[in-house]
């Protein structure tokens, strides 16, 4: 039940943009089809600038394997790529930080394609890089939007995707193998909670580096959001290019057996 109410509205909106136009007497309603929506890109693309944790034992490498005319006279191309799960802009599997839950394959597609709820923090957040999203923030886009919905893809709009790809900006330092200095603001334990466990959201999404606070050391927010097998999404792109509330959200992960995250594509579909 709950995967046809999030799943509903979106194909309804993918079949009419595909349907052949109706004859002029048809008694039917407005048509509504993908002119009306602009499609912005929520994903930074993955090259040799690609921010990774800073202890991660490698980084994006693409090896090309063939490129140019071969012998049978057409052209080729094949790369090797590597990286960690980790780093870019990425899913966070529940297995990431909760025995048991959902890897990366076993993630419903109906968590992955929802409404999308924008809460913007980007004042406080540039006022103190070390930011947490409180409970408060959450209400007050609820006092002007009504209750965050349940299944939405919730995204933390904080401004840093402005500090993208520069690693000392965009995570407070830049000191190889060292993730004790870091400062990027994000969700706070009471906010998160009330989103996973009150509102029960599908994802919980972020601008910044982690869905928890660049210091912290218990990881309080994964530990929430990923026991309740509610995934994550980091290093969102583009999240300036979004309304508070409208817009649909597709987050479709590398599909990786066993995996306990990986590169992701955000698209939304925002109403123009």
């Amino acid at each position: 039940m709950r995967a046809a109410r999030v799943l509903a509205p979106l194909l309804a909106l993918l079949a009419s943009a595909c349907a052949q136009p109706p004859a002029p007497d048809a008694a039917i309603g407005p048509a509504v089809d993908l002119v009306h929506y602009e499609l912005v890109d929520l994903s930074h693309p993955y090259d040799s600038d690609t921010v990774y944790w800073p202890t991660a034992p490698s980084e994006f490498e693409l090896t090309e394997l063939a490129y140019g005319e071969t012998e049978g006279g057409y052209f080729y191309a094949a790369n090797l790529l590597s990286t960690p799960e980790h780093g870019g802009t990425h899913l966070d599997a529940p297995i990431h930080f909760a025995a048991g839950r959902w890897t990366a394959d076993q993630v419903p597609l109906e968590r992955l394609v929802g409404p999308a709820v924008v809460i913007d923090v980007g004042e406080r957040a540039a006022a103190d890089a070390d930011y947490r999203v409180s409970r408060a923030d959450v209400e007050t886009w609820e006092e002007r939007h009504g209750a965050v919905p349940a299944g939405s893809i919730v995204l933390l709009r904080t401004g840093w995707g402005g500090r993208w790809p520069d690693r000392a900006s965009y995570l407070g330092d830049d000191t190889p193998g060292d993730a004790s200095n870091l400062h990027f603001p994000s969700y706070g334990e009471a906010a998160a909670r009330h989103l996973v466990e009150t509102r029960k959201v599908a994802v919980l999404g972020v601008d910044t580096a982690s869905i928890d606070h660049g210091p912290s050391t218990d990881f309080i927010v994964h530990q929430i959001a990923n026991g309740a097998n509610v995934p994550g999404l980091e290093n969102v792109a583009n999240l300036e290019r979004l309304p508070e509330t409208g817009a649909w959200v597709l987050a479709l992960p590398m599909k990786i057996a066993g995996g306990s995250g990986g590169p992701v594509r955000i698209a939304a579909l925002v109403p123009r």
